[in-house]
């Protein structure tokens, strides 16, 4: 069947308006590794403030990170070999169960739709610890969580300096206080490989764009919720410093 020029015009202005609203609801890139495009745009006028590309970006990176750290969390609690390690899984199912509960509350309001997986890398991650054992588990979970920690606690930073939105503010104040709160708790575990902890933290590999973007949800799927967990004692909030590695 042919259609008329005028019905084609139809059809690709709807396919383009269809395409154009997908991208303001899911961003394209969400991995660890700098996003295109420009990130001061703002996408939408909400009553708690203006809301960026960045803004709409950190949202869905916090709720990311936790389809992934939360589920090692609980392998950690599970599998690892040293009260230390017990007690860092502990702190990341706690941490990541809040935030994730403000990541869902707050989302409607701004109109973003969060991911309901993590990206492909972030699942690789949890792959490489599951394949570990013993020591080799332990150290294996500390170092990358280590790394990808580090790698975000700066964009969380300037996301607090530069948002004009409340609520993104309000994550971004609670995001400051878990990462930091995980970064002790791993640092406390002794094993953490500083030099190459940081060598990855400032010089991450550039992954294609499909490996470091969590997949959208399906259309009419239903918001994975993290399990919050009020049978953990735990305190992630003003932690104690670990001990410098210099002085033990």
């Amino acid at each position: 069947m042919r259609l008329s020029r005028s019905r084609i015009g139809v059809v690709v202005l709807f396919a383009t308006m269809t395409l154009t609203l997908t991208a303001l609801a899911f961003p394209a890139v969400l991995g660890l590794d700098k996003p295109d495009g420009n990130q001061n745009r703002v996408i939408a006028s909400t009553k708690f403030g203006p809301l960026t590309e960045a803004d709409r970006d950190f949202v869905v990176k916090v709720r990311a990170a936790g389809l992934w750290e939360y589920p090692l969390g609980e392998m950690v609690m599970e599998r690892g070999t040293t009260k230390e390690m017990k007690t860092a899984g502990e702190h990341l199912v706690v941490g990541h169960a809040g935030l994730d509960a403000m990541c869902r509350e707050i989302s409607p309001e701004l109109g973003i739709t969060l991911p309901n997986r993590a990206s492909p890398q972030q699942e690789g991650f949890v792959a490489t610890v599951d394949a570990k054992t013993g020591g080799e588990f332990d150290s294996s979970a500390v170092n990358i969580m280590r790394v990808t920690h580090g790698q975000i606690f700066p964009a969380i930073a300037k996301i607090r300096a530069t948002t004009k939105n409340t609520l993104v503010r309000q994550l971004a104040d609670l995001a400051n206080d878990t990462v930091l709160d995980h970064i002790t708790v791993l640092e406390k575990t002794g094993l953490v490989e500083y030099d190459k902890v940081t060598f990855q933290q400032t010089g991450p590999a550039k992954l294609p764009r499909e490996k470091v973007t969590p997949p959208p949800p399906q259309p009419g799927e239903r918001v994975l919720v993290l399990k919050p967990r009020p049978d953990l004692d735990v305190n992630t909030a003003s932690p104690t410093p670990a001990p410098s590695p210099a002085t033990g």
